[in-house]
């Protein structure tokens, strides 16, 4: 699970296009982050669940 966990694998992370390039910002806490930051709200993407689940069952 922690090689995942990363705000671009979270369900609140959302990229947004701009004149200026890429803004990322978190829908839950409110402000811009960046992918690779790392908070403990983290809730990780239907596909990023699975695969830690496969990756366990591989343990």
């Amino acid at each position: 699970m922690k090689r995942f966990h990363c705000c671009a694998t979270c369900i609140h992370f959302k990229p947004v296009k701009t004149e200026r390039g890429m803004t990322y910002f978190c829908s839950r806490l409110g402000y811009e982050t960046d992918p690779k930051y790392q908070f403990n709200c983290w809730s990780p993407t239907e596909t990023v669940r699975k695969l830690i689940e496969k990756e366990k069952g591989k343990g």
